[in-house]
């Protein structure tokens, strides 16, 4: 598997355990021969010195196997550790240079069940397999070549019962594969419908719908417990079969041992080694029944963990990225097209404008026109299919995601916060921010007033989500973090539709004043917010229907008309 070159930093303590493990197999492998040897000759002639010879060598093999099944096995455990860890951190960095369109094709649920579920079950097969995967060959070949050189007229029933053993395990596996990776599709499903579930509760209570939600989780839950029962009872059924006829072989063992004790052939210390050898074979088959029957899932897991890591990114840093020109922060559109993987339509279309630094670009438009897309464009969420966006004179897919972004301060439509204080909330937008930078973009944001009021001021806790504060007073905090970043581009994607009025026309009048050096692009579908702006752009079914001020549209483009006409009708009967 390719996940196998991630163990390369664990080289050392592998080789470590593997030969710990080898150690106790030939302890295990010889204690018998020496309990034979006790029996035979000590106890037989009553030879009290050859006892205690013989015994303090079983003790110190004995001794010495211990030490190293628990030495292998904290070993173990800490290498499939650190390998688990390891495999994360490169899962979660992979997962963080995807783009959008690489987010939505995995989902949030699937990716998170690969993080998590999928990596386990790696780190308990690896866990498992360090120990057993010399062990049980060695003391299986070794207890066979061992017991044929004791009996080989009753070690010849092994060589019936062995193709029976992997008989019942290539059964098994045949059936119980597909099964495995059924199961991971099958639990991806059920975390989406529960993570749909808890972040749409509101939703779901508003309408009464928890009948419903409750019946599909069940389905989904019956479904995948169907599943894991059929498998479950797949491989359950193996390690008792093999039990079952590797105890029946034992008890065949015993029954035409007792008669060529009886007839002289052999002794009974033999015959307590011979078993013995017989219960280490059938403890490596039942070793490696449980390898095989773990390696199917963590089949299943890798594959789904290696779909992410060799997942190729869209989105990357040029190999000799340029450096911008200016300092200004000026963003160019250059006859842009773009649509989502599979659409039908672009979403945006032969879309040119200039947006300079010291100057408000308002861009107004329907619901689905383009709006928010145009401004992912410019964050290089997803990269355009034809044209070019320019900042400060440098088209953005020959600068560095880092550098381009370290100039833009965004808000997002939907306010994000983070779990933490209202100060780390804000200083998300500038690690170096101090604390009165912090106060000043909260005042500037109209946020400062009801952070003051909280108990702790800026030291009080925003729960999960912003879970604990209203639309509005997220969007403000959202506002702030944009604002402290002191960018040379902000982006403002309608993050004003939670406010009122009155405190969104004072926020603006204080943005402006904070942002009158920069590039300001408010997004939004008043009128209200962008009529104040330089130039207005109108977007219609992802084209530009008309570019100018709030006056210039009202007499040149109809669509804009239609717009405020509408909007001020509804504000005017309210």
């Amino acid at each position: 598997m390719k996940l196998f070159r991630y163990l390369k930093p664990f080289r050392l303590p592998i080789c470590a355990t593997l030969i710990l493990v080898m150690i106790r197999a030939l302890a295990d492998l010889y204690l018998p021969t020496l309990s034979a040897d006790m029996v035979n000759v000590g106890i037989v002639n009553r030879d009290i010195q050859y006892i205690w010879h013989v015994g303090i060598r079983m003790l110190v093999f004995a001794a010495a196997g211990a030490s190293a099944f628990i030495l292998s096995g904290y070993l173990s455990s800490r290498t499939a550790a650190g390998f688990a860890r390891l495999l994360r951190e490169k899962v979660f960095s992979r997962v963080e240079s995807f783009s959008l369109h690489e987010f939505n094709r995995f989902g949030t649920a699937s990716l998170i069940n690969r993080t998590t579920n999928d990596i386990t079950q790696l780190q308990n097969v690896l866990l498992f397999g360090m120990r057993m995967i010399v062990m049980a060959p060695m003391l299986s070949i070794g207890s066979l070549f061992l017991a044929f050189s004791i009996e080989p007229v009753l070690a010849r029933t092994f060589v019936a019962v062995i193709p029976v053993l992997f008989a019942i395990i290539f059964i098994t596996m045949r059936k119980g594969v597909p099964l495995f990776q059924a199961m991971q599709v099958k639990l991806d499903n059920l975390n989406l419908i529960m993570r749909e579930r808890l972040t749409g509760i509101r939703v779901v209570r508003a309408f009464n719908r928890d009948d419903y939600e409750k019946q599909r989780f069940q389905d989904a839950n019956r479904d995948y417990t169907a599943t894991a029962i059929r498998v479950n009872r797949i491989m359950g059924a193996m390690m008792p079969l093999m039990a079952l006829v590797m105890n029946l072989t034992i008890v065949g063992i015993v029954w035409f041992a007792g008669i060529r004790i009886d007839l002289g052939f052999t002794d009974v210390g033999n015959l307590m080694a011979f078993i013995q050898y017989a219960m280490h074979i059938m403890f490596s088959f039942v070793a490696i029944s449980r390898i095989f029957a773990a390696i199917p899932r963590a089949t299943a897991s890798a594959a789904r963990v290696n779909e992410i890591l060799d997942t190729a990114v869209e989105i990357r840093d040029p190999e000799n990225a340029k450096k911008t020109k200016g300092k200004g922060g000026s963003v160019e559109f250059r006859d842009v097209t773009f649509s989502y993987p599979g659409a039908e339509h672009s979403a945006l279309s032969g879309i040119s404008f200039m947006a300079r630094p010291g100057k408000v670009t308002g861009i107004i438009g329907s619901t689905g026109s383009g709006k928010s897309t145009l401004a992912s464009l410019i964050l290089r969420f997803y990269d355009v299919d034809s044209g070019s966006i320019l900042v400060d004179g440098v088209d953005v897919r020959e600068m560095t995601q880092e550098s381009l972004r370290s100039k833009i301060g965004f808000v997002p439509q939907n306010a994000v916060l983070f779990s933490g204080s209202v100060l780390e909330n804000i200083r998300f937008g500038r690690e170096d921010a101090e604390e009165k930078d912090i106060v000043r973009a909260a005042e500037t944001a109209q946020a400062a007033s009801f952070i003051l009021d909280m108990k702790e001021g800026f030291s009080s806790m925003i729960a999960q989500g912003g879970r604990n504060i209203s639309g509005g007073q997220k969007q403000r905090i959202s506002i702030a973090r944009a604002i402290v970043r002191r960018a040379k581009i902000y982006i403002f994607d309608d993050c004003f539709s939670a406010l009122d009025y009155k405190t969104e026309a004072r926020l603006r009048s204080a943005l402006f004043k904070e942002t009158k050096d920069s590039t300001v692009i408010i997004i939004s579908q008043r009128v209200s917010t962008v009529k104040e702006a330089d130039q207005i752009i109108v977007l219609e079914e992802g084209k530009i229907a008309g570019i100018g001020t709030h006056e210039e549209l009202l007499n040149d483009c109809a669509i804009y008309r239609e717009i405020v006409s509408s909007q001020f009708s509804e504000e005017g009967i309210a």
